[in-house]
């Protein structure tokens, strides 16, 4: 293995989560007078913090989200990932692989704290992602593309940037990951590689990401 880290997105590369959030956020922002589609959605906001939700409804309308949209949103996704999310398949193959292996791995997401325990709970990765190796948005202030999460992670984790791997599927996310001076490799089965630029390396199933990082 030439990194000495593997840096995981969750939702959409851990956990299948992107149509399950995305069609909820779409309906309830639909709800409130915003009118998203799910496209819509997976456009602007996959692989973004909730705040940039809040941003863009203030850039394109001059309004504000009521003060209780983020615990209502969490309601209903969360709710929604205890009957409907799964894994993505082959995932916690690449995951024990790399524990066969004793390289080092983390998580870095967009999602909170909550979300993610949420999610791995369901899915059964809870066992391959102790506390110490989750890193949220939430400890950082600013969420992908700003390259703060990935480097935080990195620091906390002991590694050179330089020296580190990130497995993405959004663009903002892929942008984040470049920005930190890590090599990226975008997983292709929600989002065209065209639109994932500046990745080292693109795949379309988990089963060949072990030979990218190798």
């Amino acid at each position: 293995m030439r990194y000495d880290l593997v840096i995981f997105d969750n939702d959409g590369v851990l956990v299948d989560s992107e149509p399950v959030a995305n069609t909820i956020l779409a309906a309830y922002l639909t709800e409130l007078g915003h009118s998203t589609s799910y496209e819509d959605s997976l456009r602007d906001y996959m692989g973004a913090a909730v705040h940039r939700v809040h941003d863009l409804v203030k850039e394109r309308t001059g309004q504000r989200l009521p003060e209780d949209f983020d615990a209502t949103l969490h309601a209903r996704t969360f709710a929604a990932f205890e009957r409907e999310l799964v894994a993505v398949e082959g995932v916690a193959e690449v995951l024990e692989k790399l524990v066969a292996d004793g390289v080092p791995y983390c998580l870095a997401s967009s999602g909170s704290h909550e979300r993610i325990r949420v999610g791995h709970r369901k899915t059964g990765l809870d066992r391959y992602f102790p506390e110490n190796v989750v890193f949220s948005a939430q400890d950082v202030g600013r969420g992908k593309p700003a390259p703060d999460l990935f480097l935080y992670a990195a620091e906390r984790m002991g590694a050179a940037p330089e020296r580190c791997a990130v497995v993405e599927d959004s663009v903002l996310g892929v942008r984040a990951a470049v920005a930190a001076g890590m090599d990226v490799y975008g997983f292709t089965a929600m989002t065209p590689a065209e639109k994932l630029g500046g990745a080292q390396g693109y795949f379309d199933s988990m089963a060949r990401l072990p030979a990218l990082l190798a």
